[in-house]
């Protein structure tokens, strides 16, 4: 039987640099399923030697591929490099922070906010209410819930959105759709963008009702209408 180290042999490469010679190969090997999801990459030092060049250019392609999200590296004596084992909810992490980065350093508006997510959620909208489930809808109740009573000010108001338009984004069946969502969300946080009066807060309660019941009603052109209002009312009372 071939062994794990036998079956994953590198070799070096003539390349314009040796850590894209490192990192290219390792990419392509985890990519094809030479390494499977949650297992242990070779040591460092086993690497260079494979690579036949040195560890600080094998640290410096394995830390390429930590920000790529391809691997996470874990410390101590039982730790490593270990391939990251991709679910929605760590696509969306990772969605996430890329979009952060983005967001920071780019300073996105709220019309370029507001224009994707109407790309993303009037779809998921409609499709919610054709596969929502008995525990989506709950979810959603809830969340509406905590909005009803709380206040204005309330730091938690944009996690509740979060959590309301995550729930939807699930509730599409489709979880890569939700991950781009809850990345969104997560790193954008659209209602610390609204101007929010007891008015405004009624409404923007009202709408996630008006939504939640379409989507619960299976009614699917009712509930993509009622996510464009609900947009179009936030792109509306935003601050600029």
């Amino acid at each position: 039987m071939t062994s794990t180290t036998e079956s994953n042999t590198f070799k070096a490469l003539q390349v314009t640099r040796p850590r894209d010679q490192v990192e290219g190969q390792l990419r392509e090997a985890i990519l094809d399923g030479r390494f499977t999801q949650g297992e242990k990459l070779p040591p460092e030092t086993e690497l260079a030697q494979q690579f036949g060049v040195s560890r600080p250019t094998v640290r410096e392609a394995l830390g390429a591929l930590v920000s790529a999200g391809l691997i996470r590296k874990i410390p101590g004596v039982a730790g490593g490099s270990f391939v990251n084992t991709v679910t929605p909810d760590s696509l969306s992490r990772m969605l996430s922070e890329s979009m952060d980065t983005i967001v920071r350093i780019g300073a996105l508006n709220i019309d370029e906010i507001t224009e994707v997510r109407r790309v993303l959620e009037i779809p998921a909208t409609e499709w919610a209410a054709r596969n929502r489930s008995e525990a989506d809808i709950a979810t959603m109740k809830d969340v509406i819930e905590q909005q009803k009573n709380i206040a204005i000010d309330d730091p938690e108001i944009p996690d509740l959105d979060l959590r309301f338009h995550t729930a939807i984004g699930y509730a599409s069946g489709n979880r890569l759709l939700a991950a781009f969502i809850a990345s969104v969300h997560d790193a954008t946080h659209p209602a610390q963008f609204l101007d929010v009066t007891p008015d405004v807060a009624q409404k923007t309660v009202r709408q996630h009702i008006a939504i939640e019941a379409a989507i619960e009603a299976g009614d699917a052109e009712k509930a993509g209408a009622a996510m464009r209002e609900h947009l179009d009312f936030v792109l509306r009372y935003s601050l600029t």
